[in-house]
């Protein structure tokens, strides 16, 4: 495990813990006003607020609602999502990932595409690397801005389930690739409702109590797939899902429709290309690679998160 120095934000030995909520203003996280380094961070669109939290300053408790405060657009430094790297006695480091409504996340693709990268340039991992999350012990390979990611094995499949969708049948897939997800192909993207609909498959008792990602897939020429995604968390949809990526071109290639690897090109515009392995029925492993994107670094003020 490396050593690393104190947060420059942080109280030394001798003062008081930022994470009490001793004092005014910012006092109900830190206990005086502080100044928060931050890294703003895209992948493939999906962008995320980074915080180096291996000395932590915010409580278990504050978590959520930190990450709430935060991701606000407009208002605060806005984003899809919140990552803290920790320490961890099992991976190079760990990370805690928090959705926009302040939900705590299993795992995001594109998300963890992003704090591989933070983690080599802060010098906390090289480039390869592997991270702790609820999902599992993820590895990933930094390359420059481009980072090729193996997520945990995939489990779950269900294909071609019949569902009542606002009183009509429709045939869905599911897979979970570290969260779930449902898989909708369509012959046209570009009339669906992805807001609409997509609430409605997220909420659907089928996919109870968790809900689902939904991701409306086109199947274009070759090995190739054009995907539309409505996030549970963000409960809107996203310009990129990497997890979401991974289900489709899974699901794909269950069905006959792709082989590996499998070029996605995201609501952004963006192509991710995901590489598997399936054997006996069952996926042996898999990749998802793609750009990650530094857009600023800065330090965020009390009234980003009072």
């Amino acid at each position: 495990m490396k050593k690393h120095a104190p947060h420059p934000c942080l109280p030394q030995a001798g003062t008081p813990s930022p994470s009490r909520g001793e004092g005014k203003g910012g006092g109900e996280y830190w206990g005086k006003a502080m100044k928060i380094p931050f890294m703003k961070m895209s992948g493939s669109g999906n962008d995320f607020i980074l915080i180096d939290h291996r000395n932590p300053f915010l409580g278990e408790d504050r978590m959520k609602k930190f990450a709430r405060k935060v991701c606000r657009r407009r208002v605060s430094v806005g984003a899809d999502g919140l990552i803290l790297v920790e320490e961890s006695k099992r991976a190079d480091f760990k990370w805690r990932f928090f959705n926009a409504d302040g939900s705590e996340g299993e795992m995001c693709g594109n998300g963890g595409r992003c704090v591989a990268r933070f983690a080599h340039l802060k010098g906390i991992a090289g480039p390869s690397l592997t991270f702790e999350t609820l999902a599992g012990i993820i590895s990933a390979e930094v390359n420059g801005k481009r980072v090729k990611l193996e997520l945990t094995k995939p489990h779950s499949l269900k294909l071609d389930e019949k569902i009542s969708i606002e009183g009509k049948e429709l045939t869905l897939s599911s897979i979970n690739t570290g969260v779930p997800h449902a898989i909708l192909f369509l012959k046209n993207l570009e009339n669906v409702d992805v807001v609409d609909m997509g609430r409605v498959i997220r909420f659907h008792p089928h996919y109870a109590p968790a809900g689902a990602n939904a991701n409306f897939v086109k199947v274009e020429n070759g090995s190739r797939l054009s995907v539309r995604t409505y996030e549970r968390g963000v409960e809107d949809e996203t310009l990129a899902c990497g997890t979401g990526a991974v289900a489709s071109a899974l699901v794909a290639a269950f069905k006959g429709f792709v082989k590996s690897p499998v070029s996605i090109k995201t609501s952004g515009g963006e192509i991710l290309t995901v590489h598997f392995e399936i054997e006996e029925g069952g996926v042996k492993k898999v990749f998802f690679e793609g750009d990650v994107h530094i857009t600023y670094e800065g330090e965020m003020w009390e009234e980003a998160y009072e």
